[in-house]
């Protein structure tokens, strides 16, 4: 987000990698507006944080988003209610990703500012491979220990300069990463629903376990709604269909279209283009140590993702061999 990064297909699905010549340009396009639209969302959030509640601010975007990706179902004529033994996992991915998550960020940032919260947010694949070794059981590696490490390293240094400095305090980081811990839970249970269901079918169910999550701030949503000004529930109506469902769509596309795996290390622009736009529209500049933070913390995650070298066959007895 990826960060807000919201859910999306799993970059490791196949994709083909040769696209038409006439089309080259498209993949790129859609990978452009879907990072903007990411980082616009973390400055939406925090514009609207200054006058409307975490609570009530998740389930109104929660709302208008549920209802934008259930047009895009039905027009994918793929209606359909998953099957039983799906919906455990649906439930754990939407309450961690979709409710939690929007929560916690939107709580963060209320204390701390649009690009710090996008650097944090960034540490959530870390959070992945971590919590794939202990609840999926993946090997361990030093790779993995090593990411876990650095990326860890990087939260504790972007805490640290934003409790120093006058847009943000170390609350603020914790609830940033209380939601990429979220984003951890539901990108581990979409990995495993993806083979019954689509990824805009996961993604849709995921919403609506995370509005009826967030349904407890219904009546001080009501109360918000009612004395806010039409450019904020402009924003709020912007949050649910552009970062939401149309970012989706264009992500998917762009990932059908082209190389999944470089595609998806484009995700570690997010907090640069979050910083750009707050910057323009709001202001704010994250503390610079917070960058060297979030450096970090793209850092960890690259370590995650090394693999040890395969070990060289041995020779079979009595080949020859020349010294």
């Amino acid at each position: 987000m990826t960060t807000t990064p919201q859910a999306g297909p799993d970059p490791r699905s196949p994709a083909r990698t040769t696209p038409r010549p006439a089309s080259r340009w498209l993949p790129l396009a859609a990978v452009a507006f879907t990072l903007l639209a990411w980082a616009s969302a973390f400055v939406g959030i925090r514009h609207l944080g200054e006058s409307v509640p975490p609570g009530s601010l998740a389930l109104g975007r929660l709302v208008v988003a549920t209802l934008a990706l259930g047009v895009l179902l039905v027009a994918s004529r793929r209606v359909r209610l998953p099957p039983r033994g799906a919906w455990p996992l649906l439930v754990a991915g939407g309450v961690g990703w979709i409710g939690v998550y929007n929560v916690a960020l939107n709580a963060g940032e209320q204390r701390i500012d649009a690009g710090t919260a996008a650097l944090v947010v960034q540490v959530g694949p870390v959070v992945v491979a971590a919590l794939a070794t202990l609840v999926l059981g993946e090997r361990t590696t030093r790779w993995l220990y090593a990411g876990l490490a650095v990326g860890f390293a990087g939260v504790v240094l972007i805490g640290r300069a934003s409790s120093q400095g006058p847009t943000g305090d170390l609350v603020g980081v914790l609830l940033v990463l209380v939601a990429a811990v979220g984003f951890a839970v539901g990108v581990l249970t979409q990995k495993k629903l993806l083979g019954d269901l689509s990824a805009l079918e996961v993604t849709f169910w995921f919403y609506v376990v995370g509005t009826v999550t967030c349904l407890p701030w219904t009546l001080e949503l009501v109360d918000v709604v009612g004395r806010t000004s039409a450019a904020d529930l402009g924003w709020w109506l912007y949050l649910g269909v552009v970062p939401s469902a149309l970012a989706f769509l264009t992500w998917a596309y762009a990932l059908s279209s082209s190389d999944a795996g470089s595609f998806a290390m484009t995700t570690f622009l997010v907090p640069f283009v979050t910083a750009l736009l707050a910057w323009l529209t709001l202001g704010e500049v994250p503390p610079a140590m917070a960058f060297v933070g979030g450096a970090l913390c793209i850092a960890g995650v690259l370590l995650t993702r090394r693999r040890p070298r395969a070990p060289e066959p041995a020779p079979e007895p009595g080949s020859a061999q020349e010294g």
